[in-house]
């Protein structure tokens, strides 16, 4: 699947374009991880591009298609969208809530198979949640919610599912995982486009990476050439070092005095 964002300009009133001439390409399976600091438009973005937000200039394609041009049946086979915070509003099992994801997939009017429920049971143990499917969705943590919704977004068997800050609700643990089920949905051929404020977990994956600045993107490639020194420091505002710990490059926020780590790690006295 080919997504083509080609010079797009939107913004929420005429004083002030939030996205101003951007453009890049994607090609499923690939992962693509975009960056930003707060308020440069990354949730912005996606809207757009799941055709949410109508765009005042240039173009957003899907093999060709403009995204709007999709019935909203069709379009949900191409791309699943997960927002950064759902709040529930009844008490549906969380069985129920994944097996919604299969509407695509059905007749009209149809119920759910029992084939159809138990291909959502089956992503709730692949995401490793399977003992949450009789719990009242309004139950669940905030965490456990975002892997629910993923669960569902896998039922509709998408050739693309698009996150936004997905791991903004999880703990330390959950956060790391996240980065693995990632590489498990490249494996099944499943492409990824996710917003995050963290680049290590662009770094983890190696995957495609997009700095977005002043509402464009302003670098593009590999997370290993487009996250240095110079350019997170650019995008966050502070001293950041990127550096070879092991096996893993890492961010390290903050002045660095290398000789003093070796000498005296952190904790080392306490």
């Amino acid at each position: 699947m080919n997504l083509t964002v080609d010079d797009i300009t939107f913004g929420y009133d005429s004083s002030r374009n939030v996205i101003e001439h951007l453009s890049f390409t994607y090609n499923s399976p690939e992962v693509l991880c975009i960056l930003g600091s707060n308020g440069m438009g990354k949730s912005t973005l996606l809207q757009c591009i799941i055709g949410a937000f109508p765009i005042s200039k240039g173009t957003i394609t899907i093999d060709g298609k403009g995204v709007n041009d999709y019935k909203a049946r069709d379009f949900a086979r191409k791309v699943a969208y997960i927002p950064q915070s759902h709040t529930p509003s009844f008490a549906y099992k969380v069985i129920d809530i994944v097996t919604m994801g299969r509407t695509s997939r059905i007749g009209y009017l149809a119920n759910p198979s029992d084939d159809d429920v138990a291909f959502a049971h089956e992503q709730l143990d692949y995401l490793g949640v399977g003992h949450l499917s009789e719990k009242p969705y309004t139950d669940i943590s905030g965490g456990e919610r975002q892997l629910v919704m993923i669960a569902s977004a896998l039922t509709q068997e998408p050739e693309l599912m698009i996150l936004d800050e997905p791991t903004a609700h999880l703990d330390f643990g959950n956060a790391d995982r996240f980065v693995e089920l990632v590489e498990k949905l490249r494996e099944r051929n499943m492409g990824v486009l996710m917003t995050t404020h963290f680049p290590d977990h662009a770094l983890m994956l190696g995957s495609k990476t997009a700095v977005l600045s002043g509402g464009r993107i302003v670098a593009e490639g590999l997370a290993r050439d487009v996250i240095t020194d110079e350019s997170m420091r650019e995008l966050y505002g502070i001293e950041v070092h990127v550096k070879h710990i092991g096996s893993r490059i890492v961010c390290i926020p903050g002045p660095l005095d290398e000789n003093a780590l070796v000498r005296n790690p952190p904790f080392a006295n306490e």
